[in-house]
């Protein structure tokens, strides 16, 4: 049967499918023209087989008799003939003249030349001009059906005895077998160009002893009967005087003359169930469980035009089962089923267990049901496939050298000479490229030049090089509210960036000086003082309040105070009353401070600020609201006394401070008590930072706003949008291609120096691949946390041109680029989905999404999600 049915068993040993490769192949027996249309436009490299030509006879006839007779009635007896080799038809050339075709002319090929023409009928089909849909005229797997062949060699004439039995085959497959074969006044002839029947002959004459044991040995032979299907109801093309056109194909005369069209004008269009997408290679991957990044990956993959016209063909002749890099051809062998699984016709959504189990296999870090990046799958599956096809058997030892300022055209050469040398394979010829490394040491200014291969670009995004930052600014002396600031610094930069921002924002005076903190449950949760710590640090949910201070030659000590309200709760009806914290922490220098009064002092000069206006405060003493006079009220409906010396209590607070204010000494998080600070007593100061605890009963806050007090913005809201930033493709690789110097941890050994430096490091593109992975970087990795980027890459679809980006061009070369395929992500770090956008023939795209394949407009495939992009080298006209 044919070997793209399923993908669901799991694969036998390597070695033993290439041994069984190298055997027998389905054979597929079409349309001879049908074949040669697509065998002369796409060379295949499979077909370096002898076409040998052979002609039916009557059983028993010579050469040139009659046409085949079936003995006794059609549907009832076996069918018998003869094949008569007539020769090598390469050699004579009969098989490239058009005018020797005719329409009982057929051909038997391998499965891979099957898949390979078909693909090449379906894309011929799209790109012809005019055709509006593919949805009609469709060819499912019913155009294909078996037929058992029982053969004989006859050495002596040079012939095939073919019989065709009633119980070898079912009721329907031998009515058509009878209508293929049936006697007609055309002669029949059949090309083989599998390479079977040579078999048959060599096998039969190593084997055989006389004659008469050839007539008896009978070997099986199952051909798959493609485009001959009753199914197929193909309409003609029509002139506009009504006569048929005959460069697109030829008639067939079968069935009672009933006219077959084939050639170019065959659409392979499958008939699919309802909803699902309707052309060869547009099938889905069934999700086995957050393995949407693994589909994504694939469907580009299995669209990358010279990959599929590799991996449909007989790429199993290239599987290097020798490499130690390589994984014994197995990861080959499951992804070349896997894509022939996607490009069977009349394919149902596939489910990729046998790739999965080999993926895990072979990469532990993608076993599970993990999510993970559809690049980093990619960049293994790339690798994985190159050193399973590697033709290089035994890899020579080559030695990296410097330019010594020799021609870096010279160089370059050298370089790729020598990694093809031990790297060759369709994944070399199709992805891979090359880039000029530049190293420039600061210190002698020795230049290191070296020349790299890639297999894709990882491109920065730059637009993402600056961070919104909204803050709190606290006043040194109390005398102004707070106040708001947003700030822009660099998207990675360090603490000192944003210290930088700050001074410029507060038009700090020389005599100031600024603390940045992070303020969490009313308490300094930390100082950020290092210049050094990275801004990646700061979460976008953090709340940063900056305290300005003045400058102190003599370093004085910090005072912070924390505050802290009386609250009733009630608990099984009965009031408990609680302390909670409120508000901004007050920070200020303790200055010409000597007791407990110049601490309260301190404290409420911090607050004058807070104070409403006194009309404010009087009018809400004097006009209680319903639920505070009742809870002011005693029980025999007198208002207590607490409340009738209110106007008192306000106006000491005006004057004097606070009687029922209780400061204490406590810890930096504010939770525990360890004394009062008494008025009268000297205050003990042991560290460059006192805590100060400031307890109010709630009624003596009536004086203070304190939602003023506690308005804190997060850093960056949580929900709030953004305008999203856009960046040109262009932008990205400028960035890319701009001089650097090495990050600390990845320092140069300079051999002018003798020392590891810090050099400046610059990449130029020098030869460009066929095919261009270009992976945008929207994802940010850190000790301490993990972001992604959500800007808006502008990228080119029809016309991505290079041509000013590469630093070496021989005028030989195309440097315009086409899009073909998009893998993209959706959402953030904690979880996402995958899809993949592709082209696929003429001006359409489909959106495939696991199982999901739809189409989508061309518009549409430009989004903010785009994360890996496929382009293909435009051909010069």
């Amino acid at each position: 049967m044919s070997s793209v049915a399923s993908s669901s068993e799991e694969s036998p040993d390597s070695a033993q499918r290439i041994d069984s490769f190298n055997g027998q192949q389905s054979v597929y027996f079409v349309p001879f023209r049908w074949w040669k249309d697509a065998q002369e436009s796409v060379p295949c490299e499979s077909v370096e087989k002898r076409e040998i030509l052979y002609t039916a006879a009557t059983t028993g006839s010579s050469y040139g008799g009659g046409p085949m007779k079936l003995i006794n009635n059609i549907f009832n007896s076996d069918i018998l003939f003869d094949l008569r080799r007539e020769g090598d038809a390469l050699q004579s050339g009969e098989a490239g003249e058009e005018a020797s075709v005719s329409g009982r002319d057929f051909a038997l090929v391998s499965s891979d030349m099957w898949l390979q023409a078909l693909k090449w009928h379906h894309n011929d089909k799209i790109n012809e001009k005019g055709v509006k849909s593919l949805s009609t005229g469709g060819v499912d797997r019913g155009d294909v059906y078996p037929v058992q062949l029982r053969l004989s060699v006859l050495q002596e004439t040079n012939s095939l005895a073919v019989k065709i039995c009633k119980k070898d085959n079912s009721v329907e497959c031998f009515r058509r077998a009878c209508k293929i074969f049936s006697l007609d006044s055309e002669q029949l002839r059949i090309w083989d160009i599998s390479g079977q029947t040579t078999l048959f002959f060599e096998t039969d004459l190593n084997s055989s002893k006389d004659s008469q044991q050839q007539r008896d040995q009978e070997m099986l032979l199952e051909l798959q009967i493609y485009g001959l299907s009753d199914s197929i109801k193909l309409k003609e093309s029509k002139k506009e005087d009504g006569s048929t056109q005959q460069t697109n194909g030829i008639t067939n005369g079968i069935n009672g003359g009933t006219p077959f069209r084939f050639g170019r004008s065959h659409s392979l269009s499958f008939l699919g169930k309802a909803g699902e997408a309707g052309t060869l290679g547009l099938t889905g991957l069934q999700n086995l469980g957050n393995t949407c990044f693994m589909n994504s990956s694939l469907q580009c993959l299995a669209h990358t035009p010279k990959l599929v016209d590799f991996f449909l063909g007989e790429y199993i002749r290239e599987i290097n089962l020798e490499n130690p890099l390589g994984m014994k051809g197995e990861i080959a062998l499951a992804f070349g089923d896997l894509l022939r699984s996607l490009w069977a016709p009349g394919a149902s959504t596939v489910a990729p267990m046998t790739f999965k189990a080999k993926l895990g296999r072979f990469a532990p870090q993608f076993s599970g049901f993990n999510q993970h990046d559809s690049q980093e799958l990619l960049a293994f599956l790339l690798d994985g496939l190159h050193e399973d096809l590697n033709r290089v058997k035994n890899k020579p030892y080559v030695e990296a050298k410097d330019g010594d300022c020799r021609p870096d055209e010279e160089v370059a050469d050298e370089y790729w000479q020598n990694h093809v040398a031990r790297n060759d394979s369709i994944i070399v010829d199709v992805c891979q490229g090359q880039y000029k490394s530049t190293l420039v040491c600061p210190i002698c200014k020795k230049v290191s030049v070296m020349f790299d291969p890639f297999m894709y670009l990882s491109l920065p995004l730059p637009c993402t090089s600056m961070r919104t930052m909204d803050l709190t600014v606290m006043s040194a002396d109390g005398g102004s509210l707070p106040v708001s600031l947003t700030v822009n610094v660099p998207k990675f930069g360090k603490f000192e960036d944003l210290q930088k921002a700050l001074v410029t924002a507060c038009s700090l005076p020389e005599d100031e000086t600024l603390m940045v903190t992070e303020v969490y449950n009313n308490r300094i949760l930390r100082v950020l003082e290092d210049p050094t710590d990275s801004l990646s640090l700061i979460r976008d949910g953090d709340k940063l309040v900056v305290y300005r201070l003045k400058k102190d030659a003599n370093d004085s000590p910090l005072i912070v105070f924390m505050h802290q309200k009386l609250e009733e709760q009630f608990i099984c009806g009965k009031s408990s009353p609680t302390w909670k914290g409120f508000g901004i922490p007050l920070v200020s220098r303790l200055c010409d401070v000597e007791n407990g009064f110049d601490v309260e002092n301190m404290y409420l000069k911090l607050l004058s600020s807070f104070k409403k206006p006194t009309e404010v405060v009087t009018e809400n003493l004097e006009n209680p609201t319903e639920e505070e006079a009742t809870d002011k009220a005693g029980t025999d409906g007198t208002t207590s006394v607490e409340n009738k010396n209110s106007t008192d209590v306000k106006e000491t607070t005006e004057s004097l401070p606070d009687p029922v204010l209780r400061l204490y000494l406590t810890g930096d998080r504010g939770g525990s008590i360890e004394s009062e600070i008494l008025k009268e007593k000297p205050v003990n100061i042991k560290s460059k930072r006192l805590n100060v605890l400031a307890r109010w009963p709630v009624k003596d806050l009536d004086v203070y706003d304190t939602c003023l007090l506690s308005s804190l913005p997060e850093v960056s809201k949580i929900g709030t949008k953004r305008p999203q930033e856009t960046v040109s493709l262009y932008k990205c690789l400028e960035a890319f291609l701009t001089e650097e110097p090495l990050g600390p941890d990845d320092m140069w050994y300079c051999p002018g120096c003798k020392e590891h430096r810090q050099a400046i490091k610059k990449l130029d593109l020098w030869r460009l691949p066929e095919i261009l992975v270009i992976h945008l970087k929207r994802f940010s990795y850190s000790r301490f946390m993990k972001n992604k980027l959500e800007a808006f890459v502008d990228f080119p679809i029809d016309g991505l041109d290079l041509s000013s980006y590469i630093s070496y061009k021989n005028g030989q070369t195309t440097y315009r680029y086409m899009l073909y395929a998009i893998s993209n992500h959706y959402g953030g770090m904690g979880g996402g989905h995958y899809t993949a956008y592709v082209h696929h023939g003429g001006d359409r795209w489909y959106d495939f999404d696991d199982s999901h394949v739809n189409q989508i407009s061309q518009e549409k495939i430009k989004t903010s999600a785009a994360y890996v992009l496929f382009y293909k080298r435009l051909v010069e006209e």
